[in-house]
């Protein structure tokens, strides 16, 4: 998501904003609703409103603490900003409350945002010794990544970490955390940082980053379910978007980038069986890919480290399908 510094001002550096203000652009160039379905502190949304004088912004997101920011900094446009305080996944029914049938365009830039990162006592950085919550709403009753550690089995702690953390290790770090938490429970994330210093091999330490990473990557998404409600999220979004409109996706790793591809090539690609001799205007693609796993330039990177994960896919409605929106496809296509 957007990126920052440290600061706890919004100064912060949001992920290839050229290129998403770029691609949304053309598609409320005359107005129309954009949707930032995962506000953070609000960049990528006021560059499109400063942009695109005639369109009007919904910005949705679950942590209260970034949508207090974001109203701030989106408060000089006025009535042409709207925040919701809610899961994107939620979005169909997020747009029902507002009289919102379609919109002309939808960013997701997915994961962790500045805000999150940088407040040391969220819990999400290995970096700090804080509380190992992770919720990106903290109003929530939700699990935290303490509850996780303290009270899934063996099996379901490798499971999440082999899953969502693509760690290779994982049966290892899980059985090490089962005996250290009954010996005490974790509540910190500088012992588990500790633990995870000693279980992973040298080698292995040595390559690929902090040995901490793909562990806090992995109860992370446990926690706020990120996967799952990305999964949900994306036919979701599809259906909202008015013929001509478009959706820009920022993803940070491959579960979350594989899960994208899937569904805008699946909205890309004809459904007319093999054999048939003509396409018949139903089986027509109902997207038209414009951007497949961008990368940030190395300037960028450079001015924004955070940013060197990010992979940049979009896609363009074409034409109106079946859903109660003018998609043609649910959630079982993609």
């Amino acid at each position: 998501m957007d990126s920052g510094r440290g600061s706890p001002e919004p100064a912060h550096v949001p992920v290839l904003l050229e290129r998403v203000v770029d691609l949304l652009a053309p598609a409320v160039e005359s107005g129309g609703v954009l949707v930032d379905a995962t506000l953070g502190l609000g960049g990528h949304a006021e560059a499109l409103l400063r942009r695109c004088p005639a369109a009007s912004m919904v910005g949705v997101d679950r942590d209260p603490q970034a949508l207090a920011a974001a109203r701030q900094r989106l408060a000089p446009f006025g009535d042409r900003f709207t925040a919701v305080h809610q899961v994107y996944d939620q979005l169909d029914a997020a747009l029902d409350e507002l009289g919102i049938d379609q919109v002309q365009g939808i960013l997701f830039d997915l994961g962790v945002s500045s805000l999150q990162l940088d407040e040391a006592e969220r819990g999400f950085a290995y970096a700090h010794d804080a509380p190992l919550d992770m919720r990106m709403d903290q109003r929530s009753s939700g699990r935290t990544a303490a509850d996780v550690l303290n009270t899934y089995s063996r099996g379901d702690l490798a499971r999440v970490l082999r899953e969502f953390g693509e760690e290779r290790f994982a049966p290892r770090i899980a059985s090490a955390i089962v005996r250290e938490r009954q010996r005490e429970p974790f509540t910190t994330s500088g012992r588990l940082v500790d633990l995870l210093r000693e279980v992973i091999p040298a080698p292995a330490r040595r390559t690929g980053g902090h040995p901490a990473k793909r562990t806090f990557q992995a109860l992370r998404i446990e926690v706020n379910s990120e996967l799952e409600v990305l999964r949900r999220a994306l036919p979701v979004a599809l259906d909202a978007l008015a013929v001509g409109g478009r959706v820009v996706v920022l993803s940070y790793h491959s579960l979350e980038d594989r899960m994208v591809k899937r569904a805008l090539a699946a909205g890309a690609t004809s459904t007319a069986p093999p054999g048939l001799p003509v396409e018949l205007p139903e089986h027509r693609p109902v997207l038209r890919l414009l951007a497949k796993a961008e990368a940030p330039t190395a300037d960028e990177v450079a001015e924004n480290p955070r940013a060197a994960s990010a992979r940049l896919r979009a896609a363009e409605r074409i034409r109106m399908g079946d859903g109660r929106r003018g998609a043609s496809h649910g959630e079982e296509r993609l």
